[in-house]
């Protein structure tokens, strides 16, 4: 029986589209060839910070952030926004008495745009807090310590099949695949889809598998 959910941060509760279009203004390109660039690696399952090596050969990813501090552009988590779906999605989950929180990849800092969603007494973890990173079993480890509960009663709610999907299903948690964003809509054609125990298009699909089995 499922008692609690964990969701990833980008493009699961949160969309990285405003973060991603502030990179191509600062690169000189359009958004779509950024975002044309990063499914590519993406579909090569490659590091997705390549993206910027094809769209300018010899990036300095260090320098460019360096730069973009001086020029006071806000940092890539900064620009994040809530998925307008997310708060009902927790809601309904919090009232069926299942307990809610979110863990993910993330630098420190990165927990405040998930403030006025999660409530301070639920879990929001980054793995820059945590020194632990996805998909290390440590990361999934870490939750179920965090929690107070074994795998088996544990969703875990992600975009990615890589970080997310996998390395949750390995630890024995259920595992909903959310198909949306660049590595949702890629990885949802890979054949490790099929290991998710759901598949869903937003997130209160996502909920509705979970309650399904609690």
């Amino acid at each position: 029986m499922i008692r609690a959910a964990v969701f990833d941060f980008g493009e699961t509760l949160l969309s990285e589209e405003r973060s991603w279009r502030s990179w191509a203004e600062w690169l000189g390109v359009a958004p779509q060839e950024l975002f044309a660039a990063l499914g590519a690696v993406i579909e090569r399952r490659v590091e997705h910070m390549l993206a910027f090596e094809l769209l300018v050969p010899g990036f300095d990813l260090e320098r460019a952030l360096a730069e973009r501090a001086a020029a006071g552009l806000p940092r890539h988590q900064e620009l994040y926004d809530i998925y307008p779906d997310a708060p009902g999605a927790l809601s309904g989950l919090r009232s069926a008495g299942v307990v809610v929180g979110a863990a993910g990849n993330q630098p420190a800092g990165a927990e405040s745009a998930l403030a006025s969603l999660l409530l301070s007494d639920e879990l929001v973890a980054t793995s820059a807090d945590w020194g632990v990173s996805k998909p290390d079993p440590a990361f999934f480890a870490r939750i179920c310590a965090s929690l107070a509960l074994p795998p088996a009663e544990i969703a875990y709610v992600g975009d990615r099949l890589d970080n997310d999907i996998l390395p949750a299903a390995a630890s024995g948690m259920f595992t909903v695949h959310v198909r949306r964003g660049p590595w949702g809509v890629i990885h949802s054609s890979w054949p490790e889809a099929t290991r998710a125990d759901a598949s869903a298009r937003d997130l209160e699909a996502a909920a509705d598998a979970i309650l399904s089995h609690t």
